[in-house]
């Protein structure tokens, strides 16, 4: 009797921590979907988006889909959002991270906003790859400028290596997010994936992307394609040599 109720007991448990898990995945699968949604809508938006040609000179995309930011003056933000590279077969699957700390500048109160950071240079995706940087520190950031053209600012060519964006009740703009810790979750790493990947694996093309996380995926394929590299030149044939003529 008593090992019935024991093997009933670990039954109950297993299920009830499968569910948990179950569950945990779906708040991350819910993420994915948000952050391909924030692409869609900022990328239509007519005259206010990001860039097309700073689109497709990044390295890096990351999304915070509803980052808490608030305070007097001086403000604090908290978020969790995903993030893709690009590799030789295409954007990696998505890697999880936190974004903590940081000022978004003078403000009262408190709201959330949709944040996106575009990883533009070699430099800015190392430290990315490095599993936790500071944003204004490690990586210089600076707020991305809007619009379908990016003729009129050449700033993020020359010394940007982090271009941030947020978007709060419909406005659109770029904005400076200096002091920002960024670290990979690995919490949300494990709930997603059923164990924790290093962050340098996930966004080097390591992980295949997972069927469920092609929404975020196929949207940055959308606005930012990944074209082939040119393959190496058939290297010239040898001269002959002279000697001995």
């Amino acid at each position: 009797m008593k090992r019935t109720v024991l093997l009933l007991v670990c039954i109950v448990s297993l299920c009830s921590m499968l569910a948990s898990a179950q569950g945990d995945r779906n708040k991350q699968l819910e993420r994915v979907q948000s952050a391909a949604e924030v692409l869609d809508e900022i990328m239509s938006a007519p005259d206010s988006g990001v860039p097309a040609e700073i689109m497709e000179s990044a390295k890096c995309v990351a999304v915070v889909p509803s980052m808490l930011k608030g305070g007097f003056v001086v403000g604090g933000s908290y978020g969790k959002g995903i993030a893709s590279c690009r590799t030789e077969k295409g954007w990696s699957a998505p890697a999880f991270f936190r974004v903590v700390g940081g000022s978004f500048g003078f403000q009262i109160g408190g709201q959330a906003v949709d944040l996106v950071m575009l990883i533009m240079n070699e430099r800015g995706m190392k430290n990315l790859l490095s599993s936790k940087f500071k944003l204004g520190a490690d990586a210089s950031v600076a707020a991305g400028p809007v619009g379908r053209l990016a003729e009129g600012s050449t700033d993020w060519k020359l010394r940007a290596q982090v271009l941030t964006y947020s978007r709060a009740r419909g406005a659109f703009a770029g904005v400076t997010l200096n002091g920002a810790v960024i670290h990979q979750d690995r919490d949300d790493t494990y709930a997603f994936y059923g164990k924790v990947i290093p962050y340098r694996t996930i966004l080097t093309g390591g992980v295949e992307v997972p069927d469920d996380a092609h929404s975020y995926v196929n949207a940055l394929a959308r606005y930012s394609p990944v074209r082939p590299q040119p393959s190496a030149a058939t290297p010239a044939p040898a001269q002959q040599s002279q000697s001995g003529q």
